[in-house]
């Protein structure tokens, strides 16, 4: 009779700080992998906390109780297969990222990552201490090694695992989502299986916390580089994985197989799955939002639509005398086509109202761009007291690229507690909208169908603060400005650099003066949905106040 073994990997959505909650789901996949005869339950990386804790972890009261969690869950599910599950660990009076074991009624043993990552989105060196590599351990007929996420994007872990008698490699991951991550992954889990000779388990965690989205995606590698198993992105997943004993080692039995997202629905889902979370775990289940009848703010209406259900979902129009009647109609378009409610609030007669006010302070002045942020502001103090008065979060709907610039009013349309298309250019917004128009999936809870009208894609895009605005007034075009920034913010590219790809300039250097000068605004700005590697936040890290400039 053939030698097997039973592992249940538990593609999950934790939530930071929710520490009974996170182990009583421990407890009921360990009662499902019982049920299927499973030799042993797998979780994520730092499960029982939820990740990112940021510096939470680091408060000795909160890794204490993170640890008797997971020792009451050992004594809970004594008799049954053993528990993979990552949380804190102190020892020595340090704090380590641990991996605890539990099997018979207590721990048996605490892996303890080796390699700290300490770039992008990543503080680990300032919140944990690094361990010594951990050797296999055993659980019926195998010896598992487990390189814990960053340990696995090295060779050395591996490499000291196989040589110390592993089996098998589990690789527990809090590891986030960027466009094209899950090619990253496969490839340096690829190189890893090909150095070792063993097959290779990569299970990530699912869900949003604040700006990051955890994809899943988790899948199984056996030697020669086969894919036994590819589990869904973006969604929670149970899966049961069969390995069974040859003589030319131990290989996984061929599983499921979930096809993945292109990357456009990638970072659809994305944005739909962070706000969804970032509500929910928030305590928040409807949202608002200043609806204008242009492109960013029908994208965001979509997202939010699919995230919580467009009855969840209040758009409001403000209009001044520089509101066109086309935007009206697009705004009313959108509502409807979404199915969500949409309100009506002229900005008129507050405006005269300010007007007035501030008339004698600005005699002999003339009207300018003091004037027209006024608008902005005033918007900004109608939706949130809306926010207030009906519990509902208000959402802002500046795209990357206004963002990036500071083409937006800091107390006005910048107002809002998340911003899912904040790491998305605006050349990319256009695509988005009609990305969605043409698809629909199951985990969207909007309708299906053009729910963008073509002719908010297509006009030209306009803040309509005062008579005939055109963004392109005041910025380059926006295929020109993405293109520049792309470079200056994702490449960190010179402007020796972009000239030299045939850039005016005078452009670059406008392009990266309003950069710098913008970065104040950013430091104010509502959390948003990371999608690339330089995502304003933790990714990119500059000082507020900067003279330098390049050029």
């Amino acid at each position: 009779m053939a030698v097997t073994f039973r592992l249940t990997l538990a593609q999950l959505n934790p939530v930071v700080g929710a520490l009974a909650a996170n182990a009583d789901r421990a407890r009921a996949v360990w009662a499902a992998a019982k049920a299927a005869k499973a030799d042993m339950v797998a979780l994520t990386e730092m499960f029982i906390t939820g990740y990112q804790t940021q510096d939470l972890v680091t408060k000795p009261a909160f890794a204490r109780a993170a640890m008797a969690e997971i020792d009451q869950l050992a004594a809970d599910c004594a008799d049954g297969p053993a528990i993979g599950i990552g949380g804190p660990h102190l020892k020595d009076g340090q704090l380590y990222n641990g991996y605890y074991i539990l099997h018979g009624g207590k721990v048996a043993t605490v892996v303890l990552k080796h390699d700290l990552p300490n770039d992008g989105v990543f503080d680990e060196k300032r919140i944990f201490r690094a361990s010594d590599v951990h050797g296999p351990y055993r659980i019926g007929p195998l010896r598992i090694g487990t390189p814990i996420c960053e340990d696995s994007w090295h060779p050395e872990v591996a490499e000291t695992l196989v040589e110390s008698g592993a089996e098998l490699l589990l690789v527990p991951n809090g590891s986030p989502y960027h466009r094209n991550k899950l090619e990253l992954r496969q490839n340096l889990m690829v190189a890893r299986v090909l150095e070792s000779g063993l097959p290779l388990v990569y299970l990530n965690m699912v869900g949003g916390q604040d700006d990051q989205v955890f994809d899943g995606a988790s899948f199984v590698l056996n030697p020669g580089v086969s894919l036994a198993a590819q589990m869904p992105a973006f969604v929670e997943d149970v899966a049961h994985v069969d390995f069974v004993l040859t003589e030319d080692g131990w290989r996984a039995t061929p599983g499921a197989y979930a096809d993945q997202p292109e990357e456009w629905e990638a970072d659809y889902h994305a944005m739909v799955l962070s706000l969804r979370d970032y509500l929910g775990k928030s305590g928040f289940s409807k949202v608002l939002l200043g609806l204008s009848g242009g492109i960013d703010s029908a994208i965001v209406a979509a997202i939010a639509a699919d995230a919580i259900g467009p009855a969840n979902v209040r758009c409001v129009m403000l209009p001044s005398e520089f509101t066109s009647v086309h935007s009206l109609e697009d705004a009313a378009a959108v509502a409807q086509a979404l199915g969500c409610r949409l309100d009506n609030v002229p900005i008129s007669g507050p405006q005269a109202a300010v007007g007035a006010a501030l008339a004698p302070l600005f005699a002999g002045t003339a009207p300018g761009i003091t004037e027209e942020n006024i608008q902005s502001r005033l918007r900004g103090l109608l939706l949130m007291a809306m926010s207030n008065k009906f519990g509902e979060m208000l959402l802002t709907t500046g795209n990357k690229s206004e963002m990036a610039v500071g083409y937006c009013t800091i107390y006005g349309d910048m107002n809002g507690g998340y911003n899912p298309i904040k790491d998305m250019y605006k050349t990319r917004v256009f695509e988005t909208c009609r990305w969605r128009n043409a698809n629909h999936r199951d985990w969207m809870m909007g309708p299906a169908g053009s729910v963008i009208p073509p002719r908010v894609i297509d006009k030209p895009p306009s803040a309509e603060l005062r008579e005939g605005q055109r963004d392109d007034d005041s910025l380059p075009p926006y295929d020109v400005l993405d293109a520049v920034l792309e470079g200056l913010v994702d490449r960190e590219a010179s402007v020796a650099d972009l000239v030299a790809q045939g850039f005016d300039p005078a452009v670059v250097k406008k392009v990266q003066h309003l950069l710098y000068l913008s970065e104040y605004k950013r430091f104010q700005s509502a959390p948003g949905t990371r999608l690339t590697q330089k995502a304003f936040w933790l990714d990119r890290r500059y000082p507020i106040v900067n003279r330098w400039r390049d050029g």
